[in-house]
C-alpha cells in the first residue's frame, strides 16, 4: 500500500456553473500520514491557450482575490488586480446593468461578487494615491499622546 498514490483534486467552478476535478498533485501514504507531492500549480493567472506560455498580465497582488475579468471587453480574462481605473469602470459599470436587469437574475450573484471585487480594487488604488474619500486618514503613531 506504500507504493499507491493517491491523486489530489480540486473543485473548479467553471463560468457556465458546471464543476470540474482537477488533479493538483499525488498523496502517497508516509508512516502515520500522508506525503503530498504537488504539480506545478498558478493562482491568480489567467489559463494558457493551447498549453503555451502566455505573456498575459499577471495578478500583482491587492484588490481581486485573484479574479479575472468576465470573457468580454478589451480586457477580457486579465486579472482585476491592477487593472486600469478606466477598466475597472468599464466592467463595474457593465456588472450594475447586469444587476439593474430582471431578466438576468440569474447571472445577479455571480454580478455581485465581481462588483466587488471590482469596487475593492477601486478602493485600493485610490488609498494607495491618496485620501479622496473626504474621511480623516487613521490615527497614526504621530498621533499618540504620549
Amino acid at each position: 500500500m506504500s507504493d499507491q498514490g493517491y491523486p489530489v483534486t480540486v473543485a473548479v467552478t467553471r463560468p457556465d456553473g458546471s464543476v470540474e476535478q482537477v488533479r493538483v498533485g499525488t498523496a502517497v501514504k508516509s508512516g502515520d500520514g500522508f506525503t503530498l507531492t504537488m504539480g506545478d500549480l498558478a493562482i491568480g493567472g489567467t489559463p494558457d491557450k493551447a498549453g503555451a506560455g502566455s505573456p498575459r498580465r499577471t495578478a500583482a497582488g491587492g484588490g481581486g482575490g485573484g479574479m479575472v475579468f468576465p470573457p468580454y471587453g478589451r480586457s477580457r480574462g486579465a486579472p482585476i488586480a491592477g487593472a486600469s481605473q478606466q477598466d475597472l469602470e468599464y466592467y463595474a459599470n457593465g456588472c450594475r446593468r447586469t444587476l439593474n436587469d430582471p431578466g438576468k437574475a440569474r447571472f445577479h450573484d455571480k454580478e455581485k461578487v465581481l462588483l466587488a471585487a471590482i469596487e475593492a480594487e477601486i478602493a485600493r488604488q485610490k488609498g494607495s494615491g491618496g485620501g479622496e474619500s473626504g474621511e480623516p486618514p487613521p490615527p497614526g503613531d504621530e498621533d499618540a499622546p504620549f
